[in-house]
């Protein structure tokens, strides 16, 4: 009985009190303890590994180490399952990294009216960096290092979320993938329709140099910046620090010892969209992973649901990568995705409803008037 099961559930395939069972879980936990200690092994050698495609191989093979002694059809879905998903995200990639070229004007000053619209003629950014940020690098406090595990931690999330669904159960890492992947493509569309300079960039610019809407303007790289950049000077700096918005996410990575990590993390930056900020990719992945998990985990997690977000929306805004505006754009898509594939779901079992009882009342017409042409037959006879 074991074997028909174990294809379709993750048990083990040769029942454990045998010799061969107990001989393939003793190899599948040694596979996991070498498999662990050679990720460790390169992570020291050329840092963690933040690229996706890098990461999702690590996965893949975290999970067919785990899948050893599992009926062997288990090592082919993790194939099955994890290409289409890496394939999806890679063309995603590339086609974020192009979505400035269509040429539509690029946002500037819009994010800047609406967040100061909100937080009564202050950009938070700005605000966050003139009482927080110190000299970079040397000047780095506890909330920068918390700062930079959040922020970097999106590019971890999605995927190590997915694998531990994996191993827990198939439909919920195919509901995970799928709803990631819509979040990813929907947020696409706006990249490509209204793509919106972030505060580090508007910061380096003058209104008249962008006053054409240019999606990679020459300000943007300038080192220093003037007075009349788009943000305003500061009227607060701390000792050391640089008084205009800076990109500050990665500066505690020499903190953390993985200054790899910073090399890969900077030469990704060089080359990706730098104006695909609209809406927060980062909020919406971390909105919708809170949501998604509320119900599949522990009640005293709840808090940290709650609070990554927020933790999640304060290290955009700080790091300046984010205007808030751009970060409720991303919250708002996230319960787009989520409330789609719920009425989705809502439909497809309203349907399935519906179908069964119209079987149910055919049913019972066939049953009636079976019962009504016994008892005419009946009366007749009689």
């Amino acid at each position: 009985m074991s074997r028909p099961r174990a294809w379709r559930e993750r048990t083990d395939w040769v029942p454990v009190d045998t010799p061969r069972g107990r001989m393939l879980r003793y190899l599948r936990w040694t596979a996991i303890a070498v498999f662990l200690v050679v990720l460790v092994l390169n992570w020291r050698a050329y840092g963690v590994p933040i690229g996706r495609s890098d990461l999702l191989f690590w996965i893949a093979i975290g999970l067919a180490c785990a899948s050893i002694g599992r009926h062997p059809v288990w090592l082919l879905w993790v194939v099955i399952d994890f290409l289409p998903f890496a394939a999806v995200l890679i063309a995603y990639d590339y086609l974020r990294g192009v979505a400035d070229t269509v040429g539509m004007p690029t946002w500037w000053t819009p994010p800047i009216h609406v967040d100061k619209f909100l937080f009564f003629g202050h950009v938070p950014t700005v605000w966050l960096q003139e009482h927080l940020k110190h000299q970079r690098y040397v000047g780095v406090r506890w909330y920068d290092l918390v700062v930079c595990v959040t922020y970097f931690s999106f590019f971890f999330l999605p995927y190590v979320t997915a694998g531990w669904l994996w191993l827990r159960s198939r439909r919920d890492f195919y509901r995970w993938t799928l709803r990631f992947v819509a979040l990813s493509f929907l947020s696409f569309s706006l990249f490509v329709l209204i793509p919106t300079a972030p505060p580090w960039a508007a910061d380096h610019c003058t209104a008249a140099e962008v006053a054409d809407h240019p999606n990679n303007p020459s300000c943007m790289y300038d080192v220093g910046v003037a007075d009349d950049g788009l943000l305003g000077p500061f009227t607060v700096v701390q000792p050391g620090a640089a008084p205009w918005v800076e990109r500050i996410a990665a500066d505690s990575f020499s903190k953390l010892h993985i200054d790899v990590a910073h090399t890969m993390w900077s030469r990704g930056a060089v080359s990706s969209n730098k104006v695909a900020a609209v809406p927060s990719l980062h909020l919406g992945a971390t909105v919708l992973f809170g949501i998604f998990m509320w119900n599949r985990v522990a009640r005293w997690w709840r808090p940290v649901l709650i609070g990554y977000p927020l933790l999640m929306m304060f290290s955009l805004a700080y790091a300046g990568e984010h205007y808030v505006l751009d970060e409720v754009a991303g919250a708002a898509y996230a319960l787009l995705i989520l409330a789609g594939f719920r009425w989705f779901r809502g439909s497809q079992a309203r349907t399935s409803t519906s179908e069964s009882s119209v079987v149910e009342v055919r049913s019972s017409s066939v049953v009636e008037v079976r019962g009504a042409l016994a008892t005419s037959l009946e009366t007749t006879d009689g």
